[in-house]
């Protein structure tokens, strides 16, 4: 893990303690951390991984156990289809929007076959940077060795920036968001495919 990455996700972590706003268990270890990688086939990035073994934010279970009612994925004690929901989110949320009729520019012209246009689009899904939940429908790219992505927003196609890296999000999702927005306030994504999706300014 890169220094620069573990002081980002060390501070993000810091920040959420100090926002008191839900419960911190004992961090993730390195062999928990890897079974999850090995388990859902993805790696986190190094300041998510730093953050979440700093300190794993937790909700109170509902009765329906892991549901989005619980913001935070409890990749510890998480129910697996749930977490792997989530982990599928983004994907699912954009096949969705083919069926509906969506269809992104960079594609290529859509098929005029509903069905065949569909797979096309699944084909593309399948080969897409994979997206790590934080927080509901936050996000950020998997990936050792990479840090400092912006946190992404993602709700079928409405893809947005939620913060310029992991300490940004945290002071925008739990502090006040104007506070921590400079009127020069541009985040850009970095990941492939789904900046494509980001509002231009």
């Amino acid at each position: 893990m890169k220094l620069d990455g573990m002081k980002l996700g060390i501070e993000a972590a810091r920040l959420l303690a100090v926002a008191d706003c839900c419960e911190i268990a004992p961090g993730l270890s390195e062999i928990e951390l890897q079974r999850i990688e090995q388990e859902y086939g993805f790696e986190f990035a190094d300041d998510h991984r730093a953050f979440l073994a700093a300190g794993l934010p937790v909700s109170q279970p509902s009765e329906e156990g892991d549901t989005w009612e619980n913001p935070w994925p409890d990749w510890r004690h998480g129910d697996p289809k749930g977490l792997r929901e989530r982990l599928e989110w983004p994907v699912e949320g954009i096949a969705l929007s083919v069926r509906r009729g969506y269809w992104h520019p960079a594609w290529g012209q859509r098929p005029k076959d509903a069905h065949e246009a569909l797979q096309q689009a699944q084909a593309l899904l399948a080969r897409v940077p994979k997206l790590v939940p934080i927080y509901g429908h936050r996000f950020l790219p998997a990936g050792h060795g990479s840090h400092g992505h912006p946190v992404l927003s993602v709700w079928g196609t409405d893809i947005i920036c939620y913060g310029t890296d992991l300490v940004d999000y945290v002071n925008h999702e739990f502090d006040d968001f104007d506070d921590h927005t400079p009127d020069d306030w541009r985040p850009r994504a970095t990941v492939s495919f789904w900046r494509d999706f980001l509002p231009k300014t």
